[in-house]
């Protein structure tokens, strides 16, 4: 009988390292202008939806791409798919700060960055599966939600100070600048998989992209799962878009918008800490999840309703740490419970469940047109989340069996 040995090299926090810093870096590309709307519309003559559809793009790029990019992760690996891709988002984010205010320009290089996302988006298990055990995969999921939040959170906090300083489109060259050197940073330091394999489960056979995508949508609790990586992403991606627009009627300004995203993305942070070491430490997914999904309820209603600046920051960094710790976790459940299917096609079904959630985004400004205020969307998705935390009850614990 054959003896396969088993190493976990040190150098995986490098590649894990330099994944983190691409995730950052188009993610503050990707929020950019939702705290300067207002200020985003007047510079390019356009209206405050149309800022809206620079973020909104993501969303929208992902739907068609996010499969064909998960092929191309799984057949081609990731060092040559997420390397190109880094690189066209730093060239792109360098023209986004060349297009001045041609608001066409800008929104079409926008649309290229957005086509780059998915190859980044769903090799967020495909990396953590190869180079780490399994005992460290969900930590290493969180700490690429991390790095994503982080990039976030930068977007949102130093956009308006940026933006006192120089014109929109030197802030804007000032990310494609910072997205070129980490795509280099990406391209030296990746490796596809280690010499020896990190412990027995990244030796298993994998199906492939046809195979394991019919055998992941066929899987109950996968596709359980996906409805609620919808609702959360939606929530997010949601609260995120239109933060200044939600809190404007408050009297809080653009800088104090930012800083209330900024918050609930700490907030996001320390969740994606804590909550998927547990996870990782009792080898369980499910109560995690629906622990995450729960205790964001209060934060997101406080969002809707708290009346001053320090509750509603408080609300912000309550949602931000329950909410957001539901995505490594989940992330690295969906890739559990669906072998073998390969990661980067379950990766990429969950974001694009996710991305879909642009639905909700769109939604939340035509109820907010019609109604004057976010108040009615916030509450109708939070109905959507205490919906999800039933539905996280039906998810089945992985063990091995196959799930019926």
């Amino acid at each position: 009988m054959e003896h396969t040995s088993y190493r976990v090299y040190p150098y995986r926090w490098v590649i894990l390292a330099a994944t983190m810093l691409v995730n950052f870096t188009i993610q503050t590309l990707w929020i950019a202008y939702s705290p300067i709307t207002s200020a985003a519309a007047a510079y390019y003559s356009v209206s405050e939806m149309a800022v809206g559809f620079f973020a909104m793009s993501f969303m929208i790029a992902f739907v068609p791409f996010s499969i064909p990019a998960s092929w191309l992760i799984d057949r081609f690996g990731y060092v040559w798919t997420v390397g190109a891709a880094s690189m066209a988002v730093g060239i792109f984010g360098l023209l986004r700060g060349a297009a001045g205010h041609n608001y066409a320009l800008a929104f079409a290089v926008t649309c290229g960055i957005a086509v780059a996302q998915p190859f980044l988006l769903n090799s967020w298990t495909k990396i953590p599966a190869a180079w780490f055990p399994a005992r460290e995969r969900a930590t290493a999921v969180g700490l690429i939600t991390i790095a994503s939040i982080l990039g976030t959170a930068a977007g949102l906090v130093l956009t308006p100070m940026l933006a006192e300083r120089m014109s929109i489109a030197q802030v804007q060259l000032v990310y494609g600048v910072a997205a070129s050197v980490a795509a280099g940073v990406f391209v030296l330091a990746a490796r596809e998989k280690p010499r020896l394999p990190p412990d027995e489960s990244a030796c298993r056979e994998r199906a492939f992209m046809i195979e394991g995508l019919k055998h992941a949508l066929r899987t109950p609790s996968f596709v359980r799962f996906l409805v609620i990586a919808f609702i959360g992403m939606g929530i997010f991606n949601g609260v995120t878009t239109w933060v200044e627009g939600i809190v404007r009627p408050r009297g809080i300004g653009s800088s104090q918008a930012g800083m209330l995203g900024a918050i609930m993305l700490v907030g996001g942070v320390a969740g994606a800490v804590i909550i998927p070491f547990f996870s990782d430490r009792s080898a369980r997914r499910t109560p995690f999840i629906i622990l995450g999904l729960a205790g964001a309820i209060p934060g997101l209603l406080g969002l809707a309703l708290a009346p001053g600046f320090a509750l509603i920051a408080a609300s912000a960094f309550v949602l931000g740490f329950f909410l957001i710790a539901v995505n490594p976790v989940g992330m690295q459940y969906a890739a559990e419970v669906a072998r073998p299917t390969p990661e980067g096609t379950s990766n990429g079904l969950v974001t694009l469940a996710g991305q879909v959630s642009v639905l909700l985004v769109y939604a939340m400004e035509a109820i907010n047109n019609a109604t004057g205020s976010f108040t009615t969307s916030l509450m109708a998705v939070t109905a959507l989340l205490a919906f999800s935390v039933f539905w996280g009850t039906r998810l089945e614990e992985k063990t091995g069996k196959k799930e019926s």
